[in-house]
């Protein structure tokens, strides 16, 4: 395997074997795991690979950690799935956790986002506001399989998988604003927001839900049932269409999305929808669980009931339930 860090500890004749041991999990196997780690990522740091190895030495479980180089992610990332590890720990961004859990799919190994990048969706709504070290420790000694389900965009180019959250139309740029509340830092929020009302109004989002006419909105949120409050689980995306008129809506409706329920604003509406189909005169703007992307003018969504297993502790944290 292509790596700059690949240790493997042989584990040891019992889980008790030798001083400070740990007991893994008895909910799954975890007798070979792999850890894909981004050193470069938001919040890893240059240390992580050691630090990873010194804690997964304590369980009796053969291990790999590889540190992802730039440019050889793809390599990498295919050479771990070729392992056939019972789990792939990730710590990376929104984007190379999202990537590597679409890979595995339903049928593929466990998989376990830590947060490792800035906005951490996924890692959240599994492990809560957990450090990475944390979240870690807890899937390899209490976590069990979860089925999680999510749905999948593409515009004929683009194919990407979402667990959490899909924001389509201007208004996906208030997500930079709303972490960056969360992280108390005013002032790059009100720049973020105001970055975002200025690319309002200038075209207005078309969609169709199911087989439902063509409506008309300036923003689409798609939210997946792990995190959604209003949706059960087998019922599809949570689809919610929002209707700001002016400027004074779209402040007021801002300001539900960043500090209270946004469903509680007039200009929102919300239905469940398995499949959706995206058009717009111009590309249309979008965040796909926390990484910006931008579509060409028609995109389809379609619901994906089991998109991958998850490792994570009973109950999942669903911390960021929207």
């Amino acid at each position: 395997m292509d790596q700059t860090t690949a240790t493997v500890a042989e584990p040891p004749a019992s889980p008790d074997a030798g001083a400070g041991a740990c007991e893994l999990t008895s909910h799954v196997r975890l007798a070979r795991v792999v850890m894909l780690i981004n050193p470069l990522s938001g919040s890893v740091g240059p240390n992580a690979a050691e630090e990873a190895l010194e804690i997964l030495s304590r369980y009796a479980c053969e291990t790999t950690v590889v540190s992802l180089e730039p440019g050889g992610f793809e390599a990498q990332i295919q050479a771990a799935f070729d392992e056939k590890p019972d789990a792939l720990f990730v710590l990376a961004g929104d984007g190379t956790a999202g990537t590597i859990a679409s890979r595995a799919g339903p049928d593929g190994p466990l998989v376990a986002p830590l947060p490792g990048g800035t906005m951490n969706m996924l890692p959240k709504a599994l492990y809560g506001s957990s450090d990475w070290k944390t979240a870690l420790k807890v899937s390899l000694e209490e976590g069990l399989a979860h089925d999680i389900a999510g749905g999948e965009v593409a515009d004929g180019d683009v194919r990407r998988a979402f667990f959490c959250a899909a924001v389509f139309g201007a208004p996906a740029l208030w997500a930079p604003a709303r972490e960056a509340i969360r992280l108390r830092r005013l002032r790059l929020a009100w720049l973020y927001a105001r970055r975002a009302l200025k690319r309002a109004f200038t075209g207005r989002l078309r969609y169709a839900l199911d087989n439902q006419p063509e409506r008309r909105a300036e923003a689409l949120v798609l939210i997946g049932p792990m995190i959604s409050k209003a949706i059960d689980e087998d019922a599809g995306l949570e689809a919610a269409a929002m209707n700001p008129k002016d400027a004074g809506e779209a402040f007021r409706l801002a300001a539900h999305a960043l500090f209270d329920d946004w469903r509680l604003d007039p200009a929102v509406s919300t239905r469940p929808a398995r499949r959706v189909r995206l058009r717009a005169r111009s590309r249309i703007p979008a965040v796909i669980d926390g990484e910006p992307l931008l579509l060409h003018h028609e995109a389809s969504v379609r619901f994906l009931p089991k998109a991958f297993r998850a490792l994570a502790p009973v109950p999942a944290a669903a911390e960021d339930s929207v």
